[in-house]
């Protein structure tokens, strides 16, 4: 994966899969986080959650899907869409109010996928069950995106993340029978996390299978625990540059098959005190390809780390001869 290709881009993955280009759109449920209910919810995570794009939770989600698809239709002569439920734990509700929801998205013309946004400790059986229903009956393709953040289960406590590593585990084995893709977040500048930290978090969800990863450079959103910390100068979000090598690192621990959808956060100016250094996204992404390149680095440079890395070029025997 070099030249001009030298991560899986979420755009290709998604012409891969269905042909075309596909729009997402966002959806807004009445809903919060296990999390918030009992000590505030993430120290990064503002009552907005992250649904700044979205319309209020109070709109149906038929009329969310059609009004944001018929915009999105005659600007850019979309033809597919994926309904997005991203603020929040969309599984975080009584499993016959999730059915509904789900299946309100699953009718709606042109629909595609699902793409459900949860924690990894709200993944369960009973709704894994609902969404394979609903994917075989409404004929669309379901993505479950986890929130991991990182594998350091030290930083999540300090985030307050509210679980840890096996949780994330557990859902991504859950998951698999079923296949379903799977969307794995994480943010590779959390404060208390290593260059290390990174390499081993690409490591574990590539071992775990995710089909897509969305990375984030960490924001300051307002009205939060971190901006707290921020405004009173005990956290250092680092610098840009100091970003590019834990995301060149990322990449190169990563699997090539693995679709990467986001390299930057994107928060509107006015949700946040600090946010990508103060530059655009796209700006920045330019500069990191440029980066990637003048390093001779791609996304998998270094995956081969899988299926007993340890014994090669230590022992002459042929296991593939064995195996016959």
């Amino acid at each position: 994966m070099k030249g001009k290709d030298r991560y899986y881009k979420y755009s290709d993955y998604l012409k891969k899969t269905y042909g075309t280009k596909v729009y997402k759109l966002p959806v807004n449920l009445p809903i919060t986080c296990p999390n918030r209910t009992e000590d505030g919810g993430c120290t990064f995570c503002s009552e907005k959650g992250t649904g700044f794009e979205a319309m209020p939770a109070s709109v149906s989600v038929e009329r969310q899907l059609e009004t944001s698809r018929d915009l999105i239709r005659r600007r850019y002569k979309a033809e597919k869409f994926i309904a997005y439920f991203q603020n929040y734990t969309n599984t975080f509700m009584p499993l016959f109010q999730f059915r509904q929801y789900m299946q309100a998205a699953a009718c709606t013309e042109d629909v595609v996928e699902l793409a459900i946004s949860t924690r990894p400790d709200c993944i369960a059986d009973s709704y894994l069950k609902v969404l394979a229903g609903l994917a075989e009956e409404n004929n669309v393709h379901i993505c479950i995106e986890l929130g991991l953040q990182t594998a350091n289960y030290h930083t999540l406590d300090t985030v307050r993340r509210g679980h840890g590593l096996a949780e994330y585990v557990d859902a991504m084995l859950r998951i698999a029978p079923y296949g379903f893709s799977t969307c794995t977040h994480v943010i590779l500048n959390l404060p208390g996390d290593s260059l290390r930290d990174c390499v081993e978090t690409a490591k574990l969800i590539s071992v775990l299978g995710t089909t897509l990863v969305k990375i984030h450079s960490l924001y300051i959103a307002k009205g939060t625990v971190m901006a707290e910390e921020y405004a009173n100068g005990r956290l250092d979000p680092g610098t840009k540059e100091d970003y590019y090598e834990r995301l060149k690192l990322f990449l190169e621990y990563l699997s090539p098959d693995i679709s990467v959808e986001r390299l930057f956060s994107r928060i509107p100016e006015e949700d946040s005190l600090f946010s990508n250094w103060g530059t655009s996204w796209w700006k920045l992404q330019d500069e990191f390809l440029s980066f990637l390149e003048s390093s001779d680095s791609y996304q998998g440079k270094c995956y081969h780390y899988r299926n007993g890395s340890g014994l090669r070029g230590v022992f002459n025997d042929r296991a593939d001869e064995y195996s016959k």
